[in-house]
């Protein structure tokens, strides 16, 4: 039998991170990665109008394109997050553009949004629908969500987001609206209250009908900024927030020799921030918004900490690229545990949060 995790082990220390990521998409797409026993079915909870066999999530970035959706829902995701894809192709920052710091169990990106574009994104899920008796289409897979962004230059993220909205609705189970990646000029910009607002009234106005919509926001934002935002997108219709992409900032803890490369941060140093975000958010948002955790979480403690605080659902990424599937059965295998401890049978205890 092959040893996967070694295979892992000896990528990570030996092959260029970009080129590593190339490899493992392949992989799992090829269904060279294998597949996930079924998950205990006191992991299910409910979201966004959608049963969920498990919390935990693969956060945007790993499967920008939409290639290996089938793939990573073997692993047992349980759901899978594409993109961020852009309305038109773009080959993103100059590399080297992504980097490990496996000492701080991290990892920096300024990827800025390297997308094959809307139309081949859309050609890529296609393969993964099949016609519904409702004239709909229903996935053959695990619900997936959809990121979205803009190009770096000749974006109009006013006409742009309503657009790709039209052009995913129909296979998205949820839709992100990315405002908050460090590495595309001036979209952090637009976490405004004001513009969230009109954003989303764009967005109603051109598709009254559409897979709940949620925006993704930073953690670098000050601590009053969240307020206005979380009513706006309350007011604005939003059905939640995703909580928190990468970050700029640097903890003093670091130890990498590419702690101070540009770009978002991702992993273990995250966790103290996105935790009281989402603890922040969550206080403000009174359970009238889903909100979704990401940022540090590393443990199955970590996850059950984030459903008690308020969120509805998980996502992972540097995890994920550390350890591959094995991570998956780790943090469950941890939930588990940490959920006999604290006397929860099921994670649908968690209401309102989970349910909602």
């Amino acid at each position: 039998m092959i040893d996967t995790s070694t295979i892992a082990s000896w990528v990570l220390r030996h092959v260029n991170p970009e080129l590593a990521h190339e490899i493992a998409v392949h992989s799992i797409r090829s269904g060279f990665a294998g597949s996930a026993p079924a998950d205990d079915p006191a992991l299910t909870t409910t979201a966004l109008g959608h049963s969920f066999s498990n919390p935990i999530g693969l956060a945007a970035g790993f499967d920008k394109n939409a290639r290996a959706v089938r793939g990573l829902a073997k692993l047992g995701f349980s759901h899978i997050e594409t993109g961020t894809v852009t309305p038109r192709p773009q080959p993103g920052n100059p590399r080297p553009r992504l980097f490990r710091l496996p000492e701080d169990g991290a990892i920096i990106n300024r990827m800025g949004f390297n997308s094959c574009g809307i139309d081949r994104f859309c050609q890529n899920l296609s393969l993964l629908y099949r016609p519904a008796s409702d004239g709909t289409v229903q996935a053959a897979t695990a619900p997936i969500g959809i990121n979205l962004g803009i190009n770096k230059t000749g974006s109009a993220p006013l006409k742009d987001y309503p657009a790709l909205v039209g052009r995913v609705k129909n296979y998205a189970d949820y839709i992100t609206i990315n405002l908050s990646s460090p590495n595309t000029p001036g979209l952090r910009d637009l976490q405004g209250s004001d513009t969230i607002s009109r954003l989303l009234d764009a967005i109603k106005q051109a598709h009254p009908d559409h897979p709940p919509l949620l925006v993704k926001l930073a953690p670098d934002l000050s601590d009053d900024s969240y307020r206005p935002i979380v009513n706006a997108a309350i007011n604005s219709g939003a059905n939640g927030l995703i909580l928190t992409n990468t970050t700029l900032a640097r903890p003093k803890s670091l130890t990498s020799s590419h702690a101070l490369e540009t770009g978002g941060l991702s992993g273990a140093p995250l966790k103290a921030r996105s935790s009281d975000v989402l603890r922040l958010v969550s206080q403000l948002a009174h359970g009238q918004l889903t909100l979704i955790s990401s940022g540090g979480i590393t443990t199955g403690r970590d996850i059950l900490d984030r459903l008690k605080m308020g969120a509805s659902l998980v996502q992972i990424y540097t995890a994920f690229i550390y350890e591959g599937p094995a991570a998956l059965v780790r943090l469950k295998k941890e939930l588990l545990e940490a959920m006999r401890a604290d006397n929860i049978s099921s994670l649908a205890e968690l209401t309102p949060y989970s349910k909602r």
